[in-house]
């Protein structure tokens, strides 16, 4: 059967990409439906929906101030109903209940309501986010900008033309920040405490977050940076003014800086910053090696070791699971974060046993040839037109069930990430998805990142894993040390 492809563009029309995707989740439940989504229609976006089989000649004369909705289908009717009911959802009118604020639809609108705010979180189209934030820069705003899709050259201008105002600007791609104890986007309920965290990855500061709050610690500030912060095109910006403004801070004692392998002149740039500071940091550049620090730094590996550091725990009283053999068989990781899943990887490493990645760690020296597979599903190629992972844990199903019914697969690496914005009930979800599969012979491995004070209770996602027979670990790295500890162990 030869499968149906069509398109509809809706000129000049915008929603927030969260909303989008949650209409594309609901088209590909329907029947006769292979793959569904509805995005902008920048250049970026086009070849994303190309790649992915789903763009019709009208998609692809889209401009980046359209929107697309794209499906394929089993049938051209099954296609045709599909469009019609997405239209349907774009178009439903927004009923607003008497209990509810009234929400502003401009910055403007906002400083009128809050005139004493000194923040703008930014979530537009990226092409849009730079107006968006020069805007909140001009009236003296501090802006995280949670948009993607922004050029490289435009942040580093905007983040000049903040740095000559003394403004911060966190991002673009900036998806976590605590702030004052106030938790932005996808952040994790944590007490007031004195580490701040500097982060260019949102699931690196979770988990730190979160382990810091395990172990009785609390944050000041986390201050995300965006992913490119610290590459040489932008130049560490954002990373250098956190360390300026963390270093006047009467509440903040220890800084902990958290990135994937930064630009080595930009990480000489930062090393000599810290060595100007009054206070102590935890670096942790996953991947990047072996790096000379200052006195009052400490270079650490994982996030799991950073977040002890930090707090100055010698020793780690956490308790693990007796180890189960898997009889030799490979290891297969599947991450709702793309910084877990590095931190896996080193784990690994560390043990001698290399891995395959579709996000592989830069400067391990190390050729991957085990039939070890660990996946970054927060990435375009498992997202394309559908919500990261950590809001709909349905892009794991597949490569999950594929997992599971692989006979050379011995164990399977989890991730379980909560939160403000993540799903309600990921561990649930998981759970029934694993209930009609075969995994008697395979070893599932998870962690939760997370505290009971999120919307999901920490401790009951946990609890809801070992009821189905999950073997639950403290944090991201004991699990893949545990799944370690498993290749070795004797049947």
């Amino acid at each position: 059967m030869i499968s149906v492809t069509l398109n509809e563009v809706r000129r000049g029309f915008y929603l927030d990409s969260v909303a989008l995707m949650r209409v594309a989740r609901l088209l590909l439940e329907r029947p006769g439906i292979e793959e569904a989504a509805l995005m902008m229609g920048t250049p970026a976006n086009r070849d994303l929906m190309r790649n992915a089989g789903i763009l019709s000649d009208d998609g692809a004369r889209a401009d980046p101030n359209d929107l697309v909705i794209a499906v394929r289908a089993v049938s051209h009717s099954a296609a045709e109903v599909a469009l019609a009911e997405a239209v349907s959802h774009l178009d439903r009118p927004k009923v607003q209940s008497k209990n509810e604020a009234w929400r502003p639809k401009t910055l403007r609108q906002a400083i009128k309501i809050a005139p004493e705010a000194n923040l703008a979180l930014i979530s537009v189209p990226g092409n849009y986010a730079i107006a968006e934030a020069r805007k909140a820069i001009g009236r003296g705003l501090h802006a995280m900008i949670f948009s993607d899709n922004v050029p490289v050259e435009a942040e580093r201008a905007l983040k000049e033309e903040a740095r000559s105002k003394g403004l911060l600007v966190m991002g673009p791609d900036c998806g976590t920040a605590i702030i004052g104890g106030v938790p932005l986007a996808f952040a994790n309920a944590v007490p007031s405490g004195d580490i701040a965290i500097i982060g260019a990855s949102g699931t690196g500061i979770q988990e730190v977050s979160c382990l810091i709050e395990q172990h009785g610690g609390g944050i000041s500030h986390a201050i995300g940076v965006g992913g490119r912060d610290l590459s040489a095109e932008v130049g560490g910006i954002t990373t250098l003014m956190a360390m300026d403004l963390l270093d006047t801070d009467q509440a903040t004692k220890r800084i902990v800086i958290i990135s994937k392998p930064p630009s080595e002149e930009v990480a000489q740039r930062v090393i000599a910053r810290i060595a100007e500071s009054p206070k102590s940091y935890t670096v942790c550049f996953i991947g990047s090696g072996e790096q000379s620090l200052p006195h009052n730094a400490t270079a650490v590996s994982t996030l799991k070791n950073a977040a002890m550091r930090a707090l100055e725990v010698e020793k780690d009283q956490s308790v693990s699971p007796e180890v189960c053999s898997i009889g030799g068989r490979s290891v297969v990781g599947l991450f709702s974060g793309g910084t877990l899943c590095a931190e896996a990887q080193i784990v690994f490493l560390e043990g001698g046993e290399a891995v395959k990645s579709n996000a592989p760690v830069a400067n391990t020296g190390v050729t991957a040839s085990s039939g070890h597979c660990f996946l970054d599903l927060g990435s375009d190629e498992y997202t394309q037109g559908r919500p990261h992972p950590m809001i709909d844990p349905g892009v794991r199903d597949g490569p999950l069930t594929a997992a599971l019914q692989d006979p050379a697969v011995g164990a399977v690496l989890l991730d379980i990430v909560i939160g403000y914005g993540a799903h309600s009930d990921p561990a649930g979800h998981l759970v029934r998805q694993i209930a009609a599969l075969d995994w008697i012979d395979t070893r599932l491995i998870a962690s939760v990142t997370g505290t009971d004070g999120d919307p999901q209770i920490c401790s009951s996602q946990e609890a809801t894993l070992r009821n189905a027979g999950v073997t639950v670990l403290p944090s991201n790295a004991d699990a893949a040390a545990y799944a370690l500890a498993c290749l070795s162990a004797v049947a």
